[in-house]
């Protein structure tokens, strides 16, 4: 798929805020799926997050070689210097603060899904734990609610 990037800083910056927005949008539904402990959904939502997380690479790029052409440093703190250079009150410095806020969400969302995964993983460990216990004749709990070994049992044939 061929990538179209804005032609300035400007339009480039407004692609990125799509582009951010999206992929918070994709760490909410995530969320969601992951509260509800619908995995089967999660799949789906990995591989989109790829191929947007690769966008949003290539479109800082973008910017990257349109604040080298434009005489300002390639990085985060040049783009600061340019959007300063623009004018500090206008429509331009707005929309970079707004693309921080909206990293800055996914950031904090995509942290509280890692968690939520995290609580899962070791959910699932502890059962597949106990499963693993149980047919290995591992410990169970006897009529009187005790801990007891399960004692192989052996069978005597008579010939």
């Amino acid at each position: 798929m061929m990538q179209v990037f804005g032609t300035s800083l400007a339009d480039n910056l407004d692609a990125e805020h799509i582009a951010a927005q999206e992929l918070l949008n994709l760490l909410k539904e995530e969320q969601a799926h992951l509260i509800r402990i619908n995995v089967e959904q999660l799949g789906r939502l990995i591989e989109e997050k790829s191929i947007l997380a690769n966008r949003m690479s290539e479109l800082a790029a973008h910017r990257n070689t349109l604040l080298a052409e434009a005489g300002f440093e390639a990085s985060e703190s040049g783009m600061r210097a340019w959007v300063d250079s623009v004018a500090p009150t206008s429509a331009i410095t707005e929309k970079w603060k707004a693309l921080l806020a909206v990293a800055a969400t996914a950031k904090e969302e995509n942290r509280v899904n890692g968690l939520l995964l995290s609580q899962h993983m070791t959910r699932t460990q502890s059962s597949l734990n106990v499963l693993q216990a149980n047919a290995q004749g591992g410990t169970f709990y006897g009529p009187n609610g005790q801990s007891a070994t399960k004692i192989a049992s052996r069978h005597l044939a008579a010939g």
